[in-house]
């Protein structure tokens, strides 16, 4: 899955650095240009570093007017540039391009505004998820998502990634949380979507741009809806003996009409992972465990939990353990919280991968991936977003190994095969960038491309904003084989329905 193209001479990309260094001198202050290598080696790769590319020159603008400089610069010298933020992402999205510019967020860091009566916040793109609701927690309001990278992620990279978290199930993902986005486009416009009203004239852009990975502009300030915090929260850890009940438990819930705060799953192969690094107090011995939390007053809190024990009984779980203090239900979510730093001390290297789900298939994609360990040779662990089919399978591998990474990589990519024959998709809030875009040939068929690309020149027409990222040219698909998979009609017939 890595680029073809081949990398640029030293004489190119000097003479290339060397004009473009030249030109955004003339427009910035020195020190918010990075280009000596010691200096832009840190931007080579986001969390996926299986990837990596060295950029021409990294830019830290610290006003939008910067920002908007910066675009004109690459736009006159038609010089790609690759957005970014804190650098946490997944799937290789802020990658930068050999011959382009890096445009950091990070220091549009302040948060602009936050009014608790309208129950909004006015941010920066470089403001943390987390300081959010530090920062609106003395008004008794906090923001909803909850990516695991919480601590260190930023709104604008939440924004590129529509990014979720534990509690996206009741309370949604980033594009049901952001009520306007302001970006300098492409072509130097400042561009203002949605806005403080429940809805906004003409087409809903926003939902488009939410999730657009840096390819149709570049985010300098995010209107985030705040929401109440609520007076209390417990947990269900429920543990099954097959993980074929878990996942059915998982539909059961829902099934009841009680939608959690949260609803996650983990199998034994996690919680043995994890339990060590963060103590939970997990089932050891379980095949797999479910993590069920509800939030509100005490008394919808008492309810809800009472008859989510019931339905957990009823599909079988064979233990379940209820919070009964914050710091308790805090320690049930620090495992799920931690599943990614926890493999490592278990593997030298793991590849996250992410893909979405009907709930009702949980079971089947569980022993798809089950049959796919042994083919490969390699252990996975899982964990789930399972309310609402999110799944982040990590490979545990060892790069070092010769082959193991090319069986990582066609691992993941059978899994993301998998979701789509199911009737799922290629990702839920990691994106797609430089590592699910063969995937995208899998998913979509040619008139789909054609009308995201028409999307992406639409908002960017000299395609200079995160090029080569997310969307594949046909040209790419037919290259690589791949073929649009009509749900479940080409492999996987051999695996059970439940």
């Amino acid at each position: 899955m890595t680029p073809t193209t081949l990398p640029p001479s030293s004489a190119e990309r000097a003479a290339r650095q060397s004009a473009v260094l030249a030109a955004l001198r003339a427009q910035l202050p020195p020190h918010v240009i990075l280009h000596d290598e010691e200096d832009i080696r840190p931007y080579e790769c986001d969390g996926l570093a299986a990837y990596r590319q060295l950029p021409l020159i990294v830019t830290l603008p610290e006003n939008e007017a910067q920002v908007l400089a910066i675009v004109n610069v690459c736009r006159q010298l038609e010089v790609p540039i690759v957005p970014r933020g804190a650098g946490t992402g997944l799937s290789g999205g802020a990658m930068p391009i050999a011959l382009g510019v890096v445009c950091s967020t990070a220091r549009l860091n302040k948060i602009v505004r936050l009014d608790p009566l309208a129950r909004t916040a006015v941010v920066q793109p470089g403001v943390r998820n987390l300081a959010i609701s530090e920062a609106a927690g003395a008004h008794g309001l906090y923001y909803a998502p909850d990516p695991s990278s919480q601590i260190a992620c930023t709104i604008g990279g939440n924004v590129a990634e529509n990014s979720g978290g534990v509690h996206c199930l009741k309370y949604g993902l980033t594009v049901h949380n952001v009520l306007r986005v302001r970006f300098v486009s492409m072509e130097g416009e400042i561009v203002e979507l949605g806005g403080a009203a429940l809805d906004a004239p003409g087409l809903d852009l926003l939902a488009v741009f939410i999730g657009s990975e840096g390819m149709l502009g570049i985010v300098t300030e995010v209107t985030v809806r705040l929401i109440p915090r609520p007076l209390t929260a417990r947990v269900i850890m429920a543990s099954f003996d097959d993980v074929i009940k878990g996942g059915n438990a998982v539909a059961s819930v829902i099934a009841a009409g009680i939608i959690p705060a949260g609803l996650e799953m983990m199998d034994r192969t996690s919680s043995r992972m994890v339990e060590p690094f963060v103590h939970a107090g997990y089932d050891l011995d379980a095949a797999a465990i479910l993590l069920c939390e509800s939030d509100g007053t005490v008394e919808e809190v008492e309810e809800e939990i009472e008859r989510m024990s019931a339905v957990l009984a009823e599909a079988g779980a064979s233990a379940i353990a209820v919070s009964s203090s914050d710091a308790e239900r805090m320690r049930f979510w620090s495992g799920r919280k931690n599943a990614f730093p926890a493999a490592g001390r278990i593997s030298p290297d793991y590849y996250c991968m992410d893909g979405t789900i009907p709930r009702r298939e949980l079971a089947r994609v569980l022993l798809g991936i089950e049959a796919m360990e042994a083919k490969y040779g390699l252990r996975c662990a899982n964990v789930f977003h399972a309310g609402d089919g999110n799944l982040h399978p990590l490979i545990l591998f060892d790069a070092n190994a010769p082959g193991q990474f090319d069986a990582a990589e066609a691992f993941g990519a059978e899994i993301l095969e998998l979701c789509v024959a199911v009737g799922g998709t290629i990702t839920g809030e990691h994106g797609v960038g430089i590592e699910k875009i063969n995937s995208m040939c899998i998913q979509f068929g040619s008139e789909e491309i054609a009308a995201f690309l028409a999307l992406k020149r639409a908002f960017d027409p000299p395609a200079l904003l995160n090029p080569d990222k997310a969307i594949p040219t046909l040209r790419r698909c037919a290259e690589n084989g791949k073929m649009h998979v009509q749900r479940g009609l080409l492999r996987f017939a051999d695996l059970p329905r439940f």
